[in-house]
């Protein structure tokens, strides 16, 4: 069978999902660059950035345990949960390019969660330390996102629970050059990421991606 997940595709997944990341975490990383003297402090923003990826990291083990648990009862059940990641992917493409933003509907499922943790964020803003910034970083990694989501799915399905976390790991630093440069050059990087013919490239490439997991499930040479 071709196996679709891979850390470079994970990585590529993380960069063609930068408009997205921008839209969701922009404005934080950027309030994040920023020291207790108002100066721009690159240290925070990586910090910030290293607690945000640590987090999907976690997310990614305990999804693939579940997956390694799901596999070992029922192999049925795990080609299913392959099929819907490459779904999940399918519609994150279009909510990219917001030719059909029905994936907004996910990330409303996963606001239970926020619901307990944004109180903390507040008790972190505004950042004045380096270990605040961390912190930060390790709450913000759970705010509700159809990508990270779509991702969790297909990497849940690998049933392997260190590579997930280390394909997450990869994840994070494909959307890392997109926040980096949003403390910096918020605006700049905003107008390019932002623009239509991005966001649809990126959007089609993640269909195409969809499509070729589901077809390496159920069509086997």
């Amino acid at each position: 069978m071709i196996e679709p997940l891979s850390l470079i595709t994970a990585l590529l997944l993380g960069l063609m999902g930068a408009s997205h990341c921008l839209v969701m975490c922009g404005g934080i990383a950027a309030a994040a660059s920023s020291s207790n003297s108002g100066k721009t402090d690159f240290s925070f923003l990586l910090l910030f950035n290293l607690g945000r990826i640590l987090s999907y990291s976690l997310a990614g083990f305990i999804v693939s345990w579940l997956g390694l648990w799901l596999a070992d009862s029922h192999i049925v059940a795990q080609q299913i949960l392959r099929s819907i990641s490459g779904v999940l992917l399918i519609l994150m493409g279009f909510y990219i390019a917001r030719w059909w933003m029905v994936l907004t509907r996910l990330e409303s499922a996963g606001k239970l969660l926020w619901r307990f943790i944004q109180p903390l964020t507040r008790k972190l803003i505004p950042i004045r330390t380096r270990p605040q910034a961390l912190s930060l970083g390790l709450l913000w990694g759970w705010l509700p996102c159809g990508l990270i989501y779509s991702t969790l799915a297909w990497v849940a399905a690998n049933a392997q629970p260190g590579m997930g976390a280390l394909t997450m790991f990869c994840f994070g630093l494909g959307t890392l050059p997109g926040l980096l440069a949003a403390g910096v050059f918020a605006r700049q990087l905003s107008a390019y990421i932002q623009h239509k013919h991005f966001r649809q490239i990126s959007g089609v490439l993640l269909m195409v991606y969809g499509s070729w997991t589901i077809a390496a499930i159920w069509y086997q040479p």
